[in-house]
């Protein structure tokens, strides 16, 4: 007698869906190559094709998470939220689009504050998030982001933000178009603090949010192939009546004309983002030694 049996089973018994191997939510198809690719993988990668380097758009929390030392920070101004000040309707109510957004992302706002050390450095930053209403800047995403600002001036910090943005919250109306003076001024007072704010431009930033904090960094970094501009191509081309070049509007396209100082890839980006905090922000210690060689110098007077 056989000491192991195996006992057959009756696949004609078993429903047709159980006998097909399922591989949905397992590979994604990259839009630019239509590579398959290993979601687990592509997430180690940072959300980038190993094939064709194409950049998926990224989260808030993930990039914060990319950003921080061991992807670690504390989570700031969560109970800024947008209300409805203008009773605002078009096909639904405001109020009913802002409790949509929040389902459907699980966000609070269309932007996450953090704050945390990238590199041993001090750092405030913003990320915006454009699955919440297109990543539009109403007066809740205006006031995180000058929070942040203020924070860093009074705790001397760096402010970087990562825009992904439509451009202002049509449903807030004028009361949106305020935010774009408001966190510049901001960012004038960080300026006088000698304080450093590094814009980071992924795909797409368009709008008010192009059109005023995302283009006024020390330095202005973008992620390769995004969407950068104030209005779309097509509303450009039936404007103009001209037809635009093909990479128009393209990070690569920008640079080439002066518009961003670094394209670079989202793999290389925080090494990139903390080399220039070591040259913008030198440490108490080195700033303590150039002190004391101004008071070794001989008076000239």
């Amino acid at each position: 007698m056989s000491l192991f049996s195996r006992k057959k089973k009756n696949l004609e018994a078993v429903p047709a869906a159980e006998r097909r191997v399922t591989t949905e939510g397992i590979f994604v198809k990259c839009p630019k190559c239509s590579t398959a690719l290993f979601k687990r993988e592509l997430e180690e990668n940072f959300q980038v094709c190993h094939s064709c380097a194409h950049h998926f758009r990224l989260d808030a929390r993930s990039r914060l998470a990319m950003l921080y030392d061991e992807g670690e920070y504390e989570e700031l101004d969560a109970e800024v939220i947008s209300c409805d000040p203008l009773g605002f309707v078009d096909t639904k109510p405001y109020p009913e689009r802002l409790e949509q957004a929040r389902r459907v992302s699980g966000l609070p706002e269309a932007i996450i504050n953090g704050r945390g050390q990238v590199g041993g450095h001090l750092v405030f930053a913003g990320a915006m998030d454009f699955s919440f209403m297109g990543g539009s800047m109403g007066s809740a995403v205006g006031e995180k982001i000058a929070r942040i600002i203020d924070r860093a001036i009074e705790y001397r910090g760096a402010v970087i933000t990562f825009a992904a943005s439509g451009g202002a919250r049509m449903q807030e109306g004028t009361l949106s178009l305020m935010q774009m003076a408001k966190v510049c001024a901001g960012l004038a007072q960080l300026d006088e603090a000698k304080l450093p704010f590094i814009s980071v431009l992924t795909d797409p930033t368009t709008g008010g949010v192009t059109a005023s904090f995302a283009s006024i960094g020390d330095v202005i970094i973008a992620e390769p192939k995004a969407l950068i501009g104030f209005a779309g191509p097509r509303v450009i081309e039936q404007t103009i009546r001209e037809k635009l070049p093909e990479d128009f509007q393209t990070s690569e396209f920008l640079m080439a004309h002066g518009m961003v100082d670094l394209v670079i890839d989202r793999r290389e980006l925080r090494a990139m983002i903390i080399n220039l905090l070591n040259f913008m922000m030198p440490s108490e210690n080195i700033l303590r030694l150039l002190d004391e060689d101004k008071e070794a110098l001989p008076d000239t007077q």
